[in-house]
């Protein structure tokens, strides 16, 4: 069954999350994603004088069941927690903290997004007051209710349970895994790509980015600067774009030889490249081989590596 990454891609003009719409069931529109009812998603009531509910809006690295149709193959759909953080920092730039539904359908007014948080510790966090228990890197909100039809009609009476986005994202990549089976991450990455990533961040901290790359590549120069684990689709992406841009070294020699460099760099450069390619065929290609085979076959990919390298430089 297929597992899609759902990604926000700021290149595109639309994307990120316009609403959040109060449900009961699941629902999907045409051209945007809606969620609910997740396990766990449900709404608290904080403050019933003032009309204050909280919950989860969005959860990292959960797969979501969905199927567009009966005729088609049901798929999965997830968030990584970089997704979920930026969705939920859009969603605020926007102004979006106003727009509300009821059930992805009806326009709701006099509903307010009034706090937003990611979940940083499992233990501590303000949600624990209220028996939600939302794994790390969960999207929080909490809503106030101004509107008497909505909270007597809906929220009293348990017709709504929980919260859901609405938003545009864009697909990262589709992998064929089984049910249940939890998305690896890697953070084995050598020291040189966190430190092409470091150099770059640098000089954009005393030069600034100017018009070169977007958020997304910005959020990787941090990520990989950081150490932090990152998804085996995040890796496709990283290998997809370094591949790609891979010319844009010929004219681009330094940071001041516009975007090609410093943002090769903010992905992990030359060093990035090498090893996602080796960690994408571990991945997809050697589940069956030994672990000497796996070595030999690894040492050839990396000879074939540095040759097309040199070709590339040349």
């Amino acid at each position: 069954m297929r597992v899609i990454e759902l990604i926000i891609d700021e290149e595109q003009e639309f994307s990120g999350i316009e609403a959040i719409s109060i449900v009961d069931k699941p629902a999907i529109q045409e051209d945007f994603i809606a969620l609910s009812k997740q396990d766990k998603v449900q709404l608290a009531d904080v403050d019933t004088d003032k009309r204050i509910l909280m919950g989860a809006a969005l959860i990292p690295n959960k797969n979501i069941y969905r199927q567009d149709s009966e005729e088609e193959e049901g798929y999965y759909i997830y968030f990584s927690e970089e997704t979920v953080k930026k969705a939920s920092e859009l969603f605020l730039i926007e102004g979006n903290q106003n727009k509300s539904t009821l059930e992805h359908q009806a326009e709701l007014s006099g509903l307010s997004v009034v706090e937003s948080w990611i979940v940083e510790d499992e233990v501590h966090d303000k949600s624990r007051k209220y028996g939600l228990e939302m794994p790390v890197g969960t999207w929080m909100v909490s809503m106030k209710v101004n509107n008497e039809s909505v909270w007597q009609d809906y929220v009293k009476t348990g017709a709504v349970k929980g919260f859901s986005i609405e938003g545009y994202f864009s697909e990262a990549v589709s992998l064929s895994v089984s049910e249940g089976v939890e998305l690896k991450s890697f953070s084995d990455y050598p020291d040189s790509v966190k430190n092409n990533a470091k150099r770059a961040l640098k000089w954009a901290e005393e030069n600034g980015w100017g018009s070169c790359g977007t958020g997304v590549g910005k959020q990787r120069a941090n990520q990989l600067a950081n150490g932090e684990a990152i998804s085996l689709a995040t890796i496709k992406r990283m290998y997809s774009y370094l591949s790609r841009h891979a010319p844009d070294l010929d004219s681009s020699k330094s940071y001041e030889d516009g975007c090609g460099k410093l943002m090769y760099d903010a992905w992990g450069g030359k060093s990035a490249l090498s090893w996602a390619k080796t960690r994408i065929s571990r991945e997809e290609n050697m589940s069956d081989l030994t672990e000497e085979e796996a070595q030999f076959v690894l040492s050839k990919l990396e000879t074939i590596i540095a040759n097309k390298l040199n070709e590339l430089k040349s």
